[in-house]
């Protein structure tokens, strides 16, 4: 990843890991977010469908998986599971779950249907179904104001489906309207009245400009497709998962899928704009949102820290590294004598809590870990995926700052190696 990505690998605060949740969806309950998705910890076959939690859709927590693999049957091994998202039934009171259900060659083309009675419980697997008989392969789910709710499902014979479901949420009812085009990922909104459908072209795990229509009805008709970020930019090399309401707009939730390595796969989110039957996005290296007002705002500028000036202990050194701002790093950190990095220098203007980036460098291809310390506080064990280059990547850690000065300790003292360390990306306010 780049300087130029609007969300770095998210990582859980209470297990240090990284965020596996691709291909998710987000409903709110109260005060809390609830982000359901797919775990690719070990590849493209089917393993769990996480759900995490957030007040402030920044810190993440994992509560558990709401449906795992079992012996045998849709949830068994070598299955395709992909795109879960939930919606909840206000007349049943229950959780309703859709996502696309196949085989390892991708020839069954279903979605599948669960069901629980909490967000982040454990759900009841019930079926799954070629909707109304036709194609069903990437998928949405879609509530209206009147409750509604429709799965919005691609069908590569025909083109991409809005279909009612049945009051209970359980079933396809009937068809409500079909673009004979080549769209993918569909993820739905409406926003004064005007529905906005958001897809991406056909390229396989390689991004392309997402796309997006409108119409008044949802029965359409519905606009022709256009894009909504800078063309050529490939929608900042992702593709469209998920489209959440904030405020007088919306976030963009997007993957960055890494097909060679599936659970190196990122995340983009970014601030989307919706006037009218208009929509655009921007990229943006960070941005603030605040769920109490509903604003997104750019976010502060950074103070950087080298990582070859820190101050190494325990067998760290600095190391030559061709991608890294100053062209060396922090390396040997953990190990057999558990390698250190203390940056005792860290500025800030305020007493408050922030997000961190660190700036790294992990050629193994599964993830390192390291414990990080601000302050002297209890360390926090932070993950850093696999690079698969000499271009350093970013971890999030967050952390509460004082005014003044701080300290940031990096090492792992379990024999383990964490990764090498470009820089830290400290808010300066």
């Amino acid at each position: 990843m780049n300087e130029q990505d609007a969300v770095s690998s998210i990582v859980q605060t209470n297990t240090g890991k990284h965020i596996q949740a691709h291909g998710g969806g987000i409903l709110k309950v109260d005060d809390t977010y609830y982000w359901v998705g797919e775990d690719k910890s070990d590849g493209s076959a089917f393993q769990n469908i996480n759900c995490y939690s957030s007040k402030n859709l920044v810190e993440w927590k994992y509560e558990g998986a709401i449906l795992t693999r079992q012996g045998s049957g849709d949830l068994g091994p070598n299955r395709v599971i992909e795109r879960p998202k939930i919606i909840y039934n206000r007349s049943t009171k229950q959780y309703v779950a859709w996502m696309h259900i196949d085989s390892s060659n991708y020839g069954e083309a279903k979605a599948g249907v669960a069901t629980g009675s909490t967000v982040c419980g454990q759900y009841t697997y019930k079926t799954s179904v070629q909707p109304l008989g036709f194609q069903s392969r990437d998928m949405g789910l879609f509530v209206d104001d009147d409750d509604k709710a429709y799965l919005l499902t691609e069908d590569r014979k025909n083109g991409l489906r809005i279909d009612a479901l049945s009051d209970d949420y359980l079933t396809v009812r009937t068809s409500t309207y079909l673009w004979k085009d080549s769209i993918e990922a569909p993820a739905m909104i409406k926003k004064d009245g005007v529905y906005f459908m958001f897809g991406s072209k056909l390229t396989g795990w390689d991004p392309n400009d997402n796309v997006y229509s409108t119409a008044s009805k949802i029965s359409g008709p519905w606009s022709s497709w256009k894009t909504f970020a800078d063309s050529g930019s490939k929608t900042y090399t992702s593709q469209t998962n998920f489209i959440l309401p904030m405020g007088d707009g919306a976030i963009y939730m997007g993957d960055r899928w890494v097909s060679s390595n599936l659970m190196r796969s990122t995340y983009v989110w970014l601030p989307l704009q919706l006037s009218g039957t208009t929509a655009t996005m921007k990229n943006s290296v960070s941005w603030v949102p605040n769920v109490s007002s509903g604003s997104m705002t750019s976010g502060p500028s950074e103070s950087f820290y080298e990582g070859e000036s820190a101050e190494l202990s325990g067998g760290a050194k600095s190391v030559s590294c061709s991608g890294c701002s100053g062209k060396n790093a922090a390396g040997y950190i953990g190990g057999s004598q558990s390698g250190s990095a203390n940056f005792a220098t860290v500025s800030s203007s305020a007493t408050t809590r922030t997000t961190i980036r660190i700036k790294y460098l992990n050629e193994d291809k599964s993830q390192r870990f390291a414990d990080v310390s601000v302050n002297g506080a209890a360390a926090q064990r932070v993950a850093f995926l696999p690079c698969g280059t000499s271009d350093p990547e970013s971890s999030s850690l967050h952390a509460d700052l004082k005014s003044g000065t701080n300290t940031v300790k990096i090492g792992i003292s379990d024999g383990t190696w964490g990764p090498d360390i470009d820089r830290l990306m400290v808010p300066s306010s």
